[in-house]
């Protein structure tokens, strides 16, 4: 009776997680707004403006405030991800199967190791070809030509799709040879087609009276010509003529068109639910893919549960959690008990509004130690408006000082995290310098970033977690360590590092590598944040010292405003903890203090090593495969 249940409550529930491949069934959503009350002028939400100064606000025609589009700071980005599972693979050629996030936008991006945030006018572009089971970047294993980043499954809402501008009724040219169409040569074709549009060969007139046919041969997909005609194949042209026919290219209707400008218009969210099973399924990274916001941004990410497909007898909800984050409103904490979580075969979009620089990192909050030891987390990072302001930093920050979300006034904020410095060093910037923070000396100026993602897990709890539930979890303990999901040398290996899941198709499940390479001279900023469930982890540095200036998302200073950055040669977390760390190849600028001026004596170019002096950690429960570790190439 007991097995006859199994299979009963098996077959139920591969039903219900089939049912999200149904269009009829489907309750998959994405969302990107082009414009919102905070940014209401769509041309303008694209990339953030100079900081000039806080957005001023005035009151509205419906009795609330809106902001003045002149002075409106930041810009709107969106991401959309899976949530589901997939397999990594170990430095030993182990899989470890994973409760996992994936990208579902931003693909080329996540794949090559960066950040899959994007802005409306990437994320609301239709992809040009058709998706095939897994990521579709592992048809271009050297990333040459795969450059899509738009939402997976986004296409134009049926009742308001309209053809591309670009390829309204062009023309083009034939030529006949025994009154059958011989050649046909392209003017003014277009661009901008979203698939194969209708080619008709009109005859010019009696006694012939066929109407030919052809098909257009399309551009390569995902570049920047996506969608231009190249050629044209003839399918029953017709024969007969006794002049060169009129050739008509016409735009298929019944899709929105690629280019974004066109398509904004017939974009309501409306997603066709194939391509994203197509390419969620399985397809989870380790860690979660990577986001990155600026300061004053407007973030929309949607999370779409494809389901558990290695457990289909798992009625898994997920929901993202930002630690440590302040969010816009408690509805989108990702804490079950006051907020929402998404069921298989759901999507929901959070908002946040991006808060204060520094380092977080997010995660499930569906039974936390489960989902996050089975690799549910990921990390995310605000860069500051310092970045973009042009002038004496000092000033700018000042000027921040007005903006009543982050004003920081430490006489009568215990918390203020930024105040201004004890000393105005003069430091400028000319709008193209990165800082950490918005310290307002040039303290966190960096040339070159890099996340490093901290993760520890247990192998027998994974293997369970794969094959019958419940998991040990008094019996869990970590005993493979990673970096950015990869334990060395693998933390080095240049390339993104796919695993072939078990349908068959190869995916991008760690496509971050760890390496540091830092121009001789300039300075690094390490976003290091531990997303380890079990254990305390710590990384030393040989040979360049390591200033940490921030820790939890905060500026390491005092209310007083005097930096309280230390210099070490090693740094600990607990989990759920980041440091930004600065690891500068300078030994002596050309002016004392300031940070970017240039380098008048350099450390020496070549190899050195980020690694655990915690030995335990750098075995990765295998001879010779090292855990913790990494390398920083000074050259």
């Amino acid at each position: 009776m007991l097995m006859i249940d199994r299979i009963v409550r098996l077959m139920v529930a591969t039903a219900v997680l089939l049912l999200a491949w149904d269009a009829r069934a489907q309750s998959f959503r994405v969302q990107c707004p082009t414009s919102t009350i905070t940014h209401p002028t769509a041309a303008k939400n694209n990339s953030a403006p100079a900081y000039t100064g806080p957005t001023t606000l005035t009151p509205g025609a419906q009795g609330y405030l809106v902001p003045d589009p002149s002075t409106v700071n930041g810009a709107i980005k969106c991401q959309q991800i899976s949530g589901g599972d997939g397999f990594a693979t170990m430095g030993d050629g182990t899989q470890t199967y994973l409760f996992a996030f994936g990208p579902l936008s931003g693909l080329a991006d996540i794949a090559r190791g960066l950040p899959g945030t994007e802005p409306p006018s990437v994320f609301n572009t239709l992809y040009p070809g058709t998706f095939v089971p897994g990521d579709p970047a592992t048809t271009d294993p050297t990333l040459a030509s795969f450059n899509y980043n738009g939402a997976v499954g986004l296409t134009g809402d049926m009742g308001v799709m309209v053809p591309s501008p670009n390829g309204i009724q062009a023309t083009a040219v034939a030529t006949i040879a025994n009154g059958a169409i011989d050649a046909v040569s392209i003017t003014n074709a277009g661009s901008g087609y979203f698939g194969p549009a209708t080619v008709t060969f009109a005859s010019p007139g009696a006694p012939n009276t066929v109407t030919g046919i052809g098909q257009v041969q399309l551009g390569t997909p995902g570049t920047p010509t996506a969608g231009t005609v190249i050629g044209i194949s003839l399918q029953a042209g017709g024969t007969g003529y006794t002049s060169a026919p009129v050739v008509t290219i016409s735009p298929p209707v019944t899709n929105c068109a690629y280019d974004s400008t066109a398509s904004s218009a017939c974009l309501t969210g409306h997603v066709d639910p194939r391509p994203i099973m197509d390419v969620g399924v399985m397809n989870g990274n380790m860690p979660a893919p990577l986001m990155a916001i600026d300061e004053d941004d407007e973030f929309f990410l949607t999370l779409t549960n494809v389901g558990q497909i290695m457990r289909p007898d798992l009625f898994e909800q997920h929901t993202v959690h930002f630690h440590g984050y302040p969010n816009a409103s408690a509805f989108y904490d990702g804490v079950p008990d006051a907020s929402v979580a998404i069921n298989i075969g759901g999507s929901f979009s959070y908002y946040y509004l991006a808060p204060d620089a520094g380092t977080y990192f997010w995660h499930c909050h569906i039974t936390p130690p489960e989902h996050l030891q089975m690799g549910m987390v990921g990390q995310l990072y605000v860069r500051p408006r310092q970045n973009r302001y042009v002038g004496s930093l000092y000033a700018g920050l000042q000027q921040q000082q007005g903006d009543l979300r982050t004003a920081c006034n430490p006489a009568t904020d215990i918390v203020c995290s930024n105040p201004l410095p004890t000393v105005n060093t003069g430091a400028q910037n000319n709008g193209s310098k990165k800082y950490a923070y918005n310290d307002g000396d040039g303290s966190t100026y960096y040339d070159v970033e890099y996340p490093l993602q901290i993760h520890g897990f247990d192998p027998n709890f994974h293997f369970v977690g794969m094959t019958f539930n419940p998991e040990g979890f008094a019996d869990m303990k970590d005993k493979h360590f990673l970096l950015n999901g990869r334990s060395y040398p693998d933390t080095v290996s240049p390339g993104p590092m796919q695993t072939q899941s078990s349908d068959g198709s190869n995916h991008f499940s760690q496509p971050m590598n760890s390496i540091v390479s830092i121009p001789a001279g300039g300075r690094a900023l390490l976003r290091i944040a531990s997303l380890d469930t079990m254990e305390y982890q710590t990384l030393a540095s040989l040979g360049v010292p390591m200033q940490v200036v921030g820790y939890n998302a905060k500026l390491l200073r005092d209310q007083a405003g005097n930096n309280l950055y230390y210099t070490t040669n090693s740094i600990t977390l607990g989990g759920g903890e980041s440091l930004d760390v600065i690891l500068d190849t300078c030994l002596e600028r050309s002016t004392p203090g300031d940070t970017s001026s240039a380098c008048k004596t350099k450390i020496a170019s070549g190899t050195y090593y980020l690694y655990t002096p915690n030995l335990d950690h750098l075995a990765n429960d295998a001879e010779n495969f090292g855990g913790l570790m990494t390398e920083v190439r000074v050259n």
